[in-house]
């Protein structure tokens, strides 16, 4: 978890493919931008912005007068609660936008333009028009067609949209925004990777999630297992001001400021929807059931007050001088880690340690601490670059882990058992589980939870927020559900094949199927070129980007 060497750019295979056989357009177009677009600032840079800051009075709200008797009480703790079942993370959204009586924070790092992202957009924009004002920033390195429904927020006089970092070209044609990245590489890597939502400044929730369908485990295609806290108390004043710094930084953009602002179709009547009227029923019924939010306001869900840290990294970190690496969020996490006595428990979509991550390893195994680490195998990466790239990665530390010592497991696509994945076992049988959680769990007596993944991206390239909780009660729930997912009905566990050498030591993936032991000696994949890509970029050095 060192300091950050100079990141290398990449592409994916059908974009090289696509440069070697387009090569004269690629050269005209890229002088073309190096002509045009090589200044580090992005466009809007600069220009005035409206001046706001967190509500100061959330106790007059209903939401503050509801957790106002439990904060008392519990002195300087905050309350807590786990949101695992991913249709839980829609509803809860829905439900809170809904509640909203004053104020409206909303910061992510995707904001898709699907079921899911528009009604969550709608319930915006009614936010707005019962009075409240409502304030979105979302960073501009994954956007997508459609997720230009965030522009019908410009044409109403409660919202402010600001977009991160934004590109100078407003499309989505990837030759574009690539000719543009590398033009600007040192500016665009730098992504704003939070996810945060506070409500009159009184409740909070806050994890790995985005917002769009994957991320809600209900979309058969493709889905992302993660986990939400929601929280009240103490710890949600110190999230308004970390999203208070994070708005007024230089590198917020206003929306209006931008070449391309004009609004998007109004979502809220229902035009132009990409989704078909059966998708939004679904949703919608899950979220007009109240639940889980009542169940929380009415204490039938009961919240568990702890001690809490809040880790995140300035949205300046780029510009943090030499000396300042204690600052930077994975250093305070490392130094979490660094405390373990017995047991760490990691979950994380990526794992891409670098040499200082796997030190870091080296040292708990040295003085006995069990490391056990789940990540995504390789037939749960689906071919979306960022995947299959973080998985080239990863794999070449694998051996080297288990040599440490380390107890390393990969989550199946096809789970034998649901208990603790946050999917239904109708989403279930399609086989398209993948994690995207982001956890530690501290001698089963502390937690970490947030929107660093263990890689070098989160590590040096991206902002990160996240929580430690010093709650037993939480993290024996999250390494209930670690025991729940490394089951070998769900998960492969990776050992060092018998009949390997020092000098050439193999691996072998050991799971259940149907109830019966298997060893697989080859790893397990979606499709021989699916395996074949992966070992293709492992040949390339990617690692400081990945």
């Amino acid at each position: 978890m060192a300091g950050a060497g100079k990141p290398l750019q990449f592409w994916t295979l059908d974009q090289t493919t696509w440069i070697a056989g387009h090569l004269g357009l690629w050269l005209i177009l890229l002088g073309g931008l190096l002509c045009h677009g090589c200044a580090s600032l992005p466009p809007g840079y600069g220009l005035p912005k409206t001046v706001s800051s967190a509500l100061t009075h959330p106790e007059q709200t209903r939401l503050g007068q509801q957790f106002k008797a439990g904060s008392h009480q519990h002195s300087t703790n905050s309350g807590f609660r786990m949101i695992q079942v991913g249709a839980d993370g829609f509803c809860i959204r829905m439900q809170m936008i809904d509640a909203a009586e004053r104020t409206l924070d909303v910061q992510y790092y995707i904001f898709r333009g699907d079921t899911s992202g528009r009604l969550l957009t709608d319930a915006v924009l009614r936010a707005a028009k019962r009075g409240v004002r409502v304030r979105v920033l979302v960073d501009d390195g994954e956007t997508r067609a459609g997720d230009e429904q965030l522009n019908v927020f410009n044409a109403q006089p409660l919202i402010e949209l600001r977009i991160f970092n934004p590109f100078a070209y407003r499309g989505h044609t990837t030759l574009f925004r690539s000719l543009e990245f590398m033009a600007n590489a040192s500016r665009l890597d730098y992504r704003m990777h939070n996810k945060l939502l506070v409500v009159d400044n009184a409740v909070a929730l806050l994890g790995g999630r985005n917002i769009g369908d994957p991320f809600f485990q209900m979309n058969p295609e493709s889905q992302f297992a993660d986990d939400d806290v929601f929280a009240v108390g103490p710890i949600v004043q110190k999230l308004s001001a970390s999203f208070d710094e994070y708005w007024h930084s230089d590198l917020a953009i206003p929306a209006t400021a931008l070449t391309d602002n004009s609004p998007a179709p109004d979502t809220a009547n229902g035009q132009d929807q990409p989704t078909t009227s059966s998708d939004r029923l679904i949703y919608s019924k899950r979220a007009a059931t109240g639940e889980p939010f009542n169940g929380i306001l009415s204490g039938r869900l009961p919240l568990v007050w702890a001690a809490a840290q809040l880790l995140y990294d300035s949205p300046d970190r780029k510009q943090l001088t030499q000396g300042a690496e204690n600052s930077l969020m994975e250093q305070q996490l490392a130094n979490a880690v660094k405390a373990v006595h017995t047991e760490l428990l990691m979950v994380t979509p990526y794992l891409v340690p670098d040499d200082a991550g796997m030190q870091l390893f080296q040292s708990l195994r040295q003085r006995q601490v069990r490391v056990r680490i789940l990540t995504n195998s390789l037939e749960a990466s689906v071919d979306e670059s960022s995947m299959l790239l973080a998985h080239s990665g990863y794999r070449h530390y694998r051996i080297p882990l288990l040599e440490q010592g380390v107890g390393l497991y990969e989550v199946r696509s096809l789970l034998g058992n649901v208990k603790g994945s946050g999917e239904t076992a109708r989403i279930a049988r399609y086989g398209n589980y993948a994690l995207h959680a982001k956890l530690f769990v501290f001698d089963r007596q502390k937690l970490f939870l947030g929107s660093m993944n263990f890689d070098q991206r989160s590590m040096h390239l991206n902002t990160e927020i996240g929580l430690i909780i010093d709650s037993p009660v939480l993290a024996q729930q999250l390494a209930a559900r670690f025991a729940a997912m490394t089951h070998p009905a769900n998960a492969y566990q990776l050992v060092l094949h018998p009949d390997g050498t020092a000098d050439s030591p193999t691996l072998l993936w050991r799971t259940q199927e149907h109830g019966k032991a298997i060893d697989y000696t080859t790893e397990p994949s979606r499709s021989t070129w699916q395996k074949a890509k992966a070992g293709l970029l492992s040949l390339l050095p990617l690692d400081t980007e990945l």
